[in-house]
């Protein structure tokens, strides 16, 4: 009987995932933590410089707004048709090809001559970039432990978190000193130093499966069959409504504070995301919590954070501002660290897919609420906008008190 090679035996036997503390599970993290970067760094790189390019561009706050939302809007409608692709050509490989578009792509938006043609080319960077996000998490669950999986989502959103902060701290000083257009191009140079080192960490996928063609009939039973699954449904509600609230904070809290009676000038401004920091130590924080006290209480337990949060930026008080912001950030990605790791929990099937649907519903958000946000600001101010958000905030709580059980929430139970 001829002996089976160990490569051969290895392709045999079940594959368990990288365990934490293995070489391969530190990589793993560190090369995602790069992608994360150079997505989020790219994705809302014109954030910190929104007043600055209302400015330039003469064009209102919700006009500006739409270099992030139609990014947002990019990436929300790509995020299922790159899950199907990586299910057949591989998760990194799609990755790699959607950072490295996208990459391409920022480095030409500081060259755009005309507000309109800014518009297109952050539309399609931001479709570039829709071949990250859920295929990252879809390749964590792939290629962790089990036992890890939750904690090593956190990780990863953790990691954005740093990506977001890292492209709005550089975008504002840059942009005080020299305009939008090198503000968005320092980014832009920051991604590209991250896309390649997320290329040469990431660890070779040893758990993934290429999935057959299964036709148009077979994509829309598996997202069907995903959108008709309430604990899910819930999840995607979360990823709307919370996301779009967060996006719209973040959006005119720099309008809010760069006119009376604060008059802060764009450098000081863009300080305001080193409350992203918060976010980068809940995300992991509450991942480690669910094991004790389950993903749903956790999941609760930011969404009260950033009601809170956003109670305290009711005040005229700069400090309690920026109390509550970090309040609110942190309840966010708490919540968000949960709701992105629990769907390849409850899937069994279509875990790309699965991941993808959540995603598609946070852009949307993003997007929309994103936007939108500025014409409650702009007709009722700051006020009406906070207590908006604080409103999708409980809504989002109540749903997901009612669809998620108590019992059977916590990390390790079957359906958890």
């Amino acid at each position: 009987m001829p002996l089976l090679s160990t490569h051969t035996m290895s392709r045999l036997e079940p594959w368990d995932g990288h365990p934490k503390g293995s070489a391969a599970y530190g990589r793993l993290l560190a090369g995602l933590a790069f992608a994360g970067v150079a997505t989020f760094a790219q994705l809302y790189s014109t954030q910190a410089v929104l007043p600055i390019m209302a400015t330039e561009l003469r064009v209102s706050a919700a006009e500006a707004a739409l270099t992030i939302s139609l990014a947002t809007v990019g990436l929300a409608v790509t995020v299922i048709p790159w899950s199907f692709l990586a299910d057949r050509i591989g998760r990194i490989r799609a990755m790699t090809l959607g950072i490295s578009a996208a990459t391409v792509l920022g480095l030409m938006v500081p060259l755009a001559s005309t507000f309109p043609i800014l518009l297109g080319l952050r539309l399609l960077e931001g479709m570039a970039l829709g071949g990250i996000p859920a295929i990252a998490i879809a390749y964590l669950n792939e290629e962790v432990h089990k036992a890890h999986a939750a904690l090593a989502a956190g990780s990863y959103v953790a990691g954005t978190t740093l990506g977001g902060l890292a492209g709005r701290l550089v975008a504002g000083p840059v942009g005080e000193l020299w305009g939008w257009r090198a503000a968005a191009l320092a980014v832009s140079v920051l991604a590209a130093v991250a896309a390649v080192l997320f290329l040469v960490l990431v660890p070779k996928a040893q758990g993934f499966t290429p999935a057959a063609a299964s036709g148009f009939r077979g994509a829309a039973r598996t997202l069907a069959g995903h959108l008709r699954n309430p604990r899910l449904l819930a999840l995607y509600v979360q990823a709307f409504l919370l996301m779009g609230g967060f996006v719209a904070v973040y959006n005119y809290l720099g309008f809010r504070l760069s006119g009376e009676p604060f008059g802060l000038p764009a450098t000081v401004i863009s300080l305001i995301f080193v409350a992203y920091l918060s976010g980068t130590v809940t995300s992991r924080l509450a991942a480690g919590l669910t094991v004790k006290f389950g993903r749903r209480t956790i999941l609760l337990a930011g969404i009260v954070l950033m009601v809170l949060g956003l109670a305290l930026t009711l005040t005229q008080v700069l400090l309690l501002i920026l109390a509550g912001l970090l309040l609110f950030t942190g309840g966010f990605f708490a919540a968000h660290s949960i709701g992105a790791g629990w769907t390849g929990g409850i899937a069994t099937t279509g875990r790309a897919q699965a991941a993808s649907l959540y995603n598609l519903a946070y852009y949307l958000g993003s997007s929309a609420i994103g936007w939108a946000g500025g014409l409650v600001f702009q007709s009722l101010g700051w006020t009406a906008l906070a207590l908006t958000v604080i409103g999708l905030g409980c809504t989002t709580a109540v749903i997901t008190a009612v669809v998620h059980p108590a019992s059977g929430a916590r990390q390790g139970k079957p359906g958890s």
